[in-house]
């Protein structure tokens, strides 16, 4: 009988938190990207809330919920703001987040340094080969990122 209300229970916990999910405003986690040159990151869903930081296009970011057409999201770092809903979409992006990262002209280390990146580049993803990234910054430049030096 033991056994049977440990199932029971378990079986009303998975309900409840597929219903909590499922609910609106409750955005499942998921990965998304600035898609405009500049995005204000607000502490509050609306432009009446005061901007905490700004971000370039390319930055990744995990949604965790919905709002009024806002999205409330984590970085790479951990920290946590609203962005419009609008000024984000679904691109594979990443983000360096080693002090600074070789960015090579092919997919591997015995290729030259085309240029370096410090913690907090982002970049489109172009390519995958193996564990290297072929990567795009808004600004035109790319290259091949070792994955391990990105999130």
């Amino acid at each position: 009988m033991r056994g049977r209300k440990q199932i029971e229970i378990s079986f009303i916990i998975c309900l409840a938190a597929a219903l909590l999910i499922s609910m609106p405003g409750f955005a499942k986690s998921r990965r998304m990207a600035v898609t405009v040159s500049v995005a204000n990151i607000r502490s509050g869903a609306g432009t009446g809330f005061p901007t905490l930081w700004r971000v370039e296009k390319f930055m990744p970011v995990t949604v965790i919920r919905e709002s009024k057409g806002w999205y409330f999201f984590t970085d790479f770092e951990g920290s946590r703001g609203w962005i419009k809903k609008d000024l984000v979409g679904s691109l594979d992006t990443v983000i360096t987040k080693k002090k600074l990262c070789n960015i090579r002209t092919g997919p591997g280390t015995g290729f030259d340094i085309a240029f370096q990146a410090e913690k907090g580049v982002p970049f489109k993803v172009l390519k995958r080969k193996g564990k290297w990234l072929k990567v795009l910054h808004s600004d035109g430049d790319r290259g091949w990122v070792y994955e391990s030096l990105v999130w």
